[in-house]
């Protein structure tokens, strides 16, 4: 079976390091560009009714040709085993990924073609979409589903300590999401010294950051 790459998606995230561990936690931006021979118009007629879109991609900076049966989910701990197939790790036999983002806008006039503006993408910056599909409320959500392990620690947050001189080097459209990512602790679980500066790329800078006691300090904003 043959995956066709469609389009391209351009991210802040210029490393895994620091993206979201799922689609729909924080008011990230992206822009889904179509290669060439996809950038036809009609293939998106209709699209403009949908509030949400399905984005399936393929986990490009972890191709492998094994699979891992179980593995470290990061937000517990880094020490507990999990079956791949109860994760959304990227060590799996296809690497493929699944993000539900909010569709904010097509735009018709740019160089590239149709352009899709969503939000909400944890995706790397250049990551290759293989579809692009509606996502429909009146069966894709499930109000009583449960999350199984997860959600034990889905409301683990970070007080966040951000000095407004450093916050004032982000662009203003771009702090929100950054804030909340920080929050919601960008580092594996199992990563816990308070001395250690941690660091990821996001939208063209270094943001370094140490984390003590709950709370996230950031310390630098490095080009």
């Amino acid at each position: 079976m043959e995956m066709k790459v469609i389009a391209h998606i351009r991210t802040d995230f210029g490393e895994k390091f620091g993206i979201p561990r799922q689609s729909g936690l924080a008011p990230t931006r992206g822009r889904i560009v179509f290669l060439p021979q996809y950038r036809d118009a009609n293939a998106l007629r209709g699209l403009e009714g949908f509030s949400h879109l399905w984005l399936l991609w393929q986990f490009s900076e972890t191709m492998r040709d094994d699979w891992l049966p179980m593995v470290h989910p990061p937000r517990l701990g880094g020490n507990t085993l999990m079956g791949v197939f109860a994760t959304r790790s990227p060590y799996r036999p296809n690497a493929v990924g699944l993000s539900s983002v909010r569709l904010e806008e097509i735009v018709f006039d740019e160089k590239d073609g149709p352009v899709l503006i969503v939000s909400g993408a944890d995706i790397l910056d250049g990551t290759p979409i293989f579809d692009v599909k509606p996502y429909l409320a009146y069966t894709d959500s499930h109000p009583d589903a449960t999350g199984g392990f997860s959600d034990a620690v889905r409301d683990y947050r970070l007080k966040v300590e951000f000095p407004p001189a450093l916050l004032e080097k982000i662009p203003a459209e771009k702090r929100e999401a950054l804030l909340e990512i920080l929050a919601q602790d960008p580092r594996p679980s199992y990563q816990d010294d308070p001395a250690r500066r941690y660091g990821f790329r996001f939208s063209g800078v270094d943001v370094r950051f140490t984390v003590q006691n709950g709370v996230l300090t950031v310390c630098e904003i490095a080009e």
